[in-house]
């Protein structure tokens, strides 16, 4: 049988996936998403690395289909930038279908470009470097039209859910370590009163 707490923490993941900033479906015009940035925080580095790390997950979970490609290099004076690339109009380009997770790969030269648009796409590029990842995330959804996914009652509920069993559980945390204190308390008390008694009885002989 699985453990119920290892189940519960895995819903609890699965829920943070689904639902917070980034939840949101593109719109059909945006073909793949290509992120550069530096692999250290220094130099405006932290918002782009926050919004990886926190923003595009979500978003490549509820666009399963759409290339996310994310190239990390070792050049903090390197750009960072979020580049989308669109559909022309009257273009034939298509989301070419990945595996679900993102595609991230780490070079050493943070100069070089990504990727130029191919036939019948245009690219659109966010400057991330310097930015929070909030700044990022609200300039690629007004940027890409992209609609967020409201919470559904289903979701909510195991939101309240989690949030009660979390409570329950630092409650049982708290007894479990007052239960260990105690016991080692009444451990050193008996160790000592011990240590007494072995020396009352040395002094009486």
């Amino acid at each position: 049988m699985v453990n119920i707490g290892h189940r519960l923490r895995n819903l609890d993941s699965l829920l943070k996936l689904r639902t917070g900033p980034g939840a949101a479906v593109l719109p059909k015009d945006v073909t793949r998403i290509h992120m550069r940035f530096a692999l250290r925080l220094e130099g405006g580095h932290m918002g782009p690395r926050k919004f990886w790390r926190e923003n595009l997950p979500r978003l490549k979970f509820h666009n399963p289909t759409i290339p996310m490609i994310v190239q990390r290099n070792d050049d903090n004076a390197a750009p960072a930038t979020l580049s989308i690339y669109f559909r022309e109009a009257t273009g034939s380009a298509t989301a070419a279908e990945t595996p679900w997770g993102i595609t991230s790969s780490r070079v050493m030269d943070g100069s070089i470009e990504p990727p130029a648009p191919g036939p019948g796409e245009r690219v659109l590029t966010i400057n991330m470097r310097g930015a929070h990842s909030e700044k990022i995330l609200k300039d690629f959804l007004t940027k890409t039209g992209a609609v967020a996914v409201p919470v559904s009652p289903r979701d909510e509920a195991l939101r309240r859910k989690l949030e009660e069993l979390e409570v329950y559980a630092e409650i049982d945390r708290a007894r479990v370590l007052k239960e260990h204190q105690d016991y080692k308390r009444e451990k050193r008390m008996l160790e000592q009163a011990q240590s007494e008694a072995a020396a009352l009885k040395a002094e009486m002989e």
